[in-house]
């Protein structure tokens, strides 16, 4: 009777030892092993290198993060591929220029001048276009300071001299987006009528548009090389806002990473922007002979209008329609 009492105890003190280390073994024991994951957990904790974080006072402890390991991708992209983006695209639109204005020349008036002159856009849509050309023109000039103006300026200028321009460089461009902004819509409302792109548009691109070549052909008020510049303000002032804004006012509306993306966005739409518009500056000025008249004064000669926008000078002059507003040059 007490050996068969001593196996029983031998027998429940071995199940009670099974169940202890069962319950004690690790849940990986239990799983099939992946050799790829003590790998994968190196790879992480290397991602995490160079996170700093810092302590602040707001509620929003997202902005406590000081450096992540995705700012060194962004920070390459902002030191290397964004210069050589601006560079190739503001250079090479500039070269592009130079060498078509040294083989064509100023597009002239054929016929010379009428001494007649016709209302082009009146001061209300002049006044908008200075407005938003003149901010422009500062948020150009502030936005490539932050990517070429360490490189470029401050060896020219000094360090204290450097840090001036661009903290007035800074002031200007967060503030001067909101006229810039104002004046993208306003042009939208204005003149979107007049942009919507027609069959004249498939012909006047056909036979160059009068800037190739000698040809010049027919065009309403505004024909399909402006009304490309038209949708390319719109659009592209359009995402420059929108991008600038979550860059504005951070963590509001997305976190460091979109912030990130909001940024690339907004370098690279921005010195695209800068370079189509060194093409739309060429043509108003020194490409062709009355353009800036157009925008200048408001007016433009009879014979220009006719040469580069017959269609709408039709239009203006037709009794049926509307009467002629054709003035005498003073």
């Amino acid at each position: 009777m007490a050996k068969t009492f001593e196996r029983i105890r031998f027998i429940v003190c071995a199940l009670a030892l099974a169940f202890i280390v069962i319950s004690v073994a690790p849940a990986s024991a239990q799983a099939p092993v992946n050799p790829t994951a003590s790998a994968v957990k190196e790879q992480q904790l290397l991602n995490e290198l160079g996170r700093i974080q810092g302590r602040g006072t707001i509620p929003d402890i997202r902005s406590y993060t000081l450096e992540q390991p995705q700012g060194r991708e962004w920070r390459h992209f902002h030191e290397v591929t964004l210069r050589w983006i601006g560079a190739i695209a503001v250079l090479g639109i500039l070269a592009v220029l130079v060498i078509f204005y040294l083989s064509r020349g100023m597009v002239k008036i054929e016929n010379g001048r009428s001494g007649r002159k016709i209302e082009r856009f009146n001061a209300f849509e002049r006044s908008v276009h200075w407005m938003t050309a003149t901010c422009f023109v500062i948020l150009a000039l502030s936005g490539l300071n932050i990517t070429f103006g360490k490189p470029l300026l401050l060896p020219l200028l000094g360090p204290g001299a450097f840090t001036t321009w661009s903290e007035l460089a800074k002031y200007a461009h967060n503030y001067l987006s909101f006229p810039f902004t104002i004046g993208v819509v306003l042009i939208f409302l204005m003149w979107v009528g007049g942009n919507i792109p027609n069959n004249v548009d498939v012909e006047w691109v056909k036979r160059g548009g009068g800037i190739i070549g000698k040809d010049h052909p027919p065009a309403y008020r505004f024909n399909a090389g402006q009304k490309m510049i038209y949708w390319i303000v719109v659009i592209g002032g359009g995402a420059s806002a929108v991008t600038g804004y979550l860059l504005l006012f951070p963590f509001y509306g997305t976190g460091i990473g979109g912030m990130q993306i909001a940024q690339v966005v907004h370098a690279i739409v921005g010195v695209l922007f800068i370079a189509v518009m060194l093409g739309h500056i060429y043509i108003g000025t020194i490409g062709m002979e009355g353009a800036f008249e157009a925008m200048g004064e408001g007016t433009v000669d009879v014979n220009w209008a006719k040469q580069h926008h017959r269609l709408w000078l039709e239009e203006e002059v037709q009794p049926s329609s509307k009467p002629a507003r054709a003035q005498p040059a003073e």
